[in-house]
C-alpha cells in the first residue's frame, strides 16, 4: 500500500502506517521484541489514532504485527519514550494506555484486527477493542497480567465479561493461561480463524466489503453497538431515531434507495 498521508509521512518509530484507498494499516513495528509496546509506541498510537478519527477519507483501519507476531504486550523493560521524559509513578503511564485504548474505541470507522502469533496482555486487549477481529489458525491470546504480578488493563476488565461472559472472563484473567486459536474462536473471543495462508485475502475481502458501505451510517451503528449494555431499551429507540434522521440527511440514503430502484450497486462516499 502507498504511504499517501501525512501520517504516513511521519517518522514513526514503532509502528508504521500506510493508506491506500481509504484504508488505514497500523502495523506494530518492533519484531525484535515481538511488538511490545513502549512508551514511544503509545505516543505514536495515539497521534495516528487522533489523526484517523477526523479524516473522512479514512474508511477502515486494520491492525496487525510485524514479524509474523500481533503484540507481546507492554514492554516492561523499555518503557521509555525517547525523549528522556520521565513519570514519577507508573499511573502517569498509565493516562498513555488509557488514551489509546480510549482514541481506539471511539474511532467512527469500522476496525479490524488481523493477529498472527501472540495478542497477550494488552495486545490482546488492543485486538479485542477492535470492531472485528480475525486471527491466523497460530495466534495465540492471553490475559498475563496475573503472571506478571498484575491486574487486567487495557480495557480487559470491561471487554472481556462482554465478548465472553463473566466467568469465562474471570478464568481467562485469574489463570492467564496462553489459548490457542481454536480455543479463542471457540468461546467467541474472536470473529473468525483462518489457516494462515488465508489470513490477508480473508481481511482484504472484509475489508472490500466495509469500504461498500455507507461510512456514515456505519458509524452511527457502531456508537449504537458500543452503546447498547450502557442504556435501555427505551433510551436505545431514542437514539436510533436520532441515528436514522442523521442518515436521512445524508446523500448516501438518498443513493441507496435510488441504487434499489434502478437496480445497482450504490456508490456510497461518506457524505
Amino acid at each position: 500500500m502507498s504511504n499517501n498521508s501525512n501520517s504516513a509521512d511521519k517518522n514513526y518509530k514503532t509502528i508504521v502506517v500506510e493508506r491506500s484507498g481509504g484504508v488505514v494499516t497500523v502495523t506494530f513495528n518492533r519484531p525484535k521484541r515481538k511488538n511490545a509496546a513502549n512508551g514511544t509506541m503509545w505516543i505514536e498510537l495515539l497521534d495516528v489514532l487522533t489523526d484517523i478519527h477526523f479524516r473522512s477519507d479514512d474508511r477502515v483501519v486494520v491492525f496487525t504485527g510485524a514479524g509474523g507476531e500481533f503484540c507481546s504486550g507492554a514492554d516492561l523493560v523499555d518503557m521509555g519514550d525517547g525523549s528522556g521524559r520521565s513519570h514519577s509513578h507508573s499511573y502517569y503511564s498509565m493516562r498513555e494506555i488509557t488514551s489509546v485504548i480510549m482514541a481506539l474505541a471511539r474511532l467512527p470507522q469500522p476496525t479490524i484486527a488481523k493477529v498472527r502469533g501472540v495478542a497477550v496482555g494488552v495486545g490482546c486487549n488492543i485486538a479485542l477493542g477492535c470492531d472485528l477481529v480475525v486471527a491466523s489458525d497460530n495466534a495465540r491470546f492471553s490475559e498475563i497480567f496475573s503472571k506478571r504480578g498484575m491486574s487486567l488493563d487495557g480495557g480487559g476488565s470491561w471487554i472481556l465479561p462482554r465478548r465472553i461472559g463473566l466467568h469465562r472472563a474471570k478464568e481467562l484473567a485469574f489463570f492467564a493461561d496462553i489459548i490457542d486459536a481454536g480455543e479463542a474462536d471457540r468461546i467467541g473471543l474472536v470473529n473468525r480463524v483462518v489457516p494462515d495462508a488465508e489470513l490477508d485475502a480473508f481481511v482484504d475481502g472484509w475489508v472490500e466489503r466495509l469500504l461498500g458501505l455507507p461510512p456514515i451510517a456505519l458509524a452511527q451503528s457502531k456508537r449504537l453497538l458500543n452503546n447498547a449494555m450502557q442504556v435501555t431499551l427505551e433510551e436505545a429507540l431514542d437514539d436510533e431515531g436520532v441515528a436514522q434522521t442523521v442518515n436521512f440527511s445524508t446523500k448516501d440514503t438518498a443513493e441507496a434507495i435510488s441504487a434499489f430502484v434502478e437496480k445497482r450497486t450504490p456508490n456510497f462516499k461518506g457524505r
